[in-house]
């Protein structure tokens, strides 16, 4: 099977697992504990976080470990949000992750807060000058996802932090999807608060990461024992956080070249699929995109029929979020592009990891196409319904 679902989650790696290991079975001590082993583990949580700083370019105080990119989210918005006196007034855009829309969504209705939803072109990119506008004297956070989980359309994290940062505004961003890919150096991004996910990294699930930089007030979700200098409590996933350090060290030591080869593979890719597949459509922006996602709709076709086939043949991936599986409903990201509900109901998304080979991009370019065009011939081949009254 080839594996291109890496957007919903990837491998782990073995360089990961192999310096885990040691903090499950010899320096597994509660960090918190005064003795031999909780010291040993102690030290290594530190190194841990110590690593993640120099890759994210900021203090080793201003991160925040997790148990993924959802309590990152979590976290930054309702900490943020319930901790600023600045008002009630939310700033995002119209194709955020359920992490993020649902925490907005319930800052709306559980504490008054009056959320702002930019929209997004037809490429889903988000404008500087409509983020300007929609700042008010009261915004308390805007928060615009760095790169699109479902279609791969990179913002202009940048220039958009730049717009909040002039008017004194927290800015924060869910880079789950984009590190790795893209650079996450805080200070070039200019923003106030980034979450991260390990497991799209090459880390088992359950381990994430909040940058938050040092100054920011932030109620904290959790409370219990005073952890994470009492933003985050509970016992420390110090296992999770050596892993998430050393496997972002591995994505980012790669990234300059992984980049470069996976976006050339990647625009290759595209071109077999929209060359074999007449009518199909490319959904995200095509040159402001993640290196390693592809995503289409076609339209005429069921997209779940199409994921049947495609995985018939050999190839594994999925209609888009991970998190929506099941839902009968069509992705509010593909409809906030202004496609129908009909088209977006067709999508399906493959995405892979940076040693992903070209060949099997290539087989996998064809099994899609035949896929398309084996339900397409399904559906000729039915009879049509006999509506005559009975």
């Amino acid at each position: 099977m080839i594996y291109l679902d890496a957007a919903a989650t990837a491998p782990a790696r073995r360089e990961v697992l192999e310096e885990m290991w040691p903090l499950l079975t010899t320096t597994f001590g509660n960090p918190s504990s005064h003795h031999t082993y909780g010291e040993a583990a102690a030290a290594a949580f530190s190194s841990a976080r110590a690593r993640l700083a120099a890759v994210l370019g900021c203090r080793p105080s201003e991160i925040v470990i997790t148990s993924g990119g959802t309590e990152a989210n979590n976290l930054a918005l309702k900490g943020i949000a319930l901790a600023s006196p600045r008002g009630r007034h939310i700033v995002t855009s119209a194709i955020e992750h359920a992490a993020v829309a649902e925490v907005l969504r319930y800052l709306q209705d559980a504490h008054g807060f009056h959320i702002t939803e930019l929209p997004v072109s037809a490429t889903g990119l988000v404008a500087a000058a409509d983020l300007e506008a929609a700042l008010q004297a009261d915004t308390t956070l805007c928060t615009v996802m760095y790169a699109n989980n479902e279609m791969g359309t990179v913002q202009d994290v940048v220039a958009l932090a730049e717009v909040c940062r002039n008017r004194n505004i927290p800015f924060h961003t869910d880079a789950v999807q984009a590190a790795g890919w893209l650079p996450v150096d805080v200070g070039r991004l200019g923003v106030t608060a980034m979450s991260l996910s390990g497991h799209k990294l090459g880390t088992p699930k359950g381990v994430g990461l909040l940058y938050l930089r040092a100054g920011t007030r932030c109620e904290p979700v959790l409370h219990g024992g005073g952890q994470e200098r009492g933003r985050r409590s509970g016992t420390e996933n110090v296992a999770g956080a050596v892993g998430l350090a050393r496997a972002l060290e591995l994505a980012q030591l790669a990234l300059p070249g992984a980049g470069d080869a996976s976006s050339a593979a990647r625009d290759a890719f595209i071109a077999r699929i929209l060359a074999g597949v007449p009518g199909a459509i490319l959904t995200g922006d095509p040159g402001m995109r993640l290196p390693n996602l592809a995503s289409f709709c076609f339209p005429g076709v069921s997209g779940e029929a199409v994921l049947l086939e495609i995985e018939r043949r050999g190839v594994v991936c999925s209609s888009g979020s991970a998190c929506a599986a099941g839902s009968s409903d069509p992705s509010t990201v593909l409809l906030a592009l202004g496609l129908d509900a009909g088209t977006a109901l067709s999508a399906v998304r493959l995405s892979w990891v940076q040693g992903t080979a070209r060949s099997d991009l290539e087989e996998a370019a064809s099994a899609v196409v035949a896929s398309v065009h084996a339900v397409l011939a399904l559906g000729a081949a039915r009879p049509a319904p006999d509506l005559a009254p009975a």
